[in-house]
């Protein structure tokens, strides 16, 4: 099957269009005269009828056209979050007894840069006895570790 041989489940609905005779009526439904019976109407949201908006009738504080330093939620700092690998896909990388570490996994090919964080995950079974060094581990994969004998350093 390809792209174009996809056909939708359900049946379209015709999107009404208003304001071109028929059934309507003369107005179509969008009444007499006025800004919202012309085609491309729209009314701003601070628009109050012709009075001033809103935010224009408080007073304005000292440069508050300047920038100044936003203190909100949203502008925070970003921290990058750590590459996540699961015990799984160590368990079938690794031998019996050997280091996991980022220079270990950059060097199996699980890592592209070896300056980002990694965090094991317990997804998944370990078999093996890993030894465990330089990486942020989830509670349930360092009981999986210590479970299969494995260490952390």
């Amino acid at each position: 099957m390809q792209l174009h041989q996809l056909k939708p489940t359900i049946k379209r609905k015709r999107q009404k269009r208003v304001g071109r005779g028929g059934k309507r009526g003369t107005y179509s439904g969008r009444g007499c005269k006025g800004q919202k019976s012309r085609a491309g109407a729209r009314i701003r949201p601070d628009f109050r009828g012709g009075d001033n908006p809103i935010w224009k009738l408080f007073p304005k504080q000292r440069g508050a056209t300047k920038k100044v330093d936003v203190k909100h939620a949203k502008f925070g700092i970003k921290h990058e979050k750590p590459t996540v690998v699961n015990l799984g896909l160590l368990d079938s990388l690794f031998q019996e007894g050997d280091n996991v570490s980022v220079k270990t996994l950059l060097e199996k090919g699980v890592l592209e840069d070896a300056k980002k964080e990694v965090k094991i995950l317990g997804d998944g079974e370990l078999t093996k006895k890993l030894n465990f060094s330089g990486v942020i581990l989830s509670r349930q994969a360092r009981d999986k570790i210590l479970k299969a004998g494995g260490t952390i350093r």
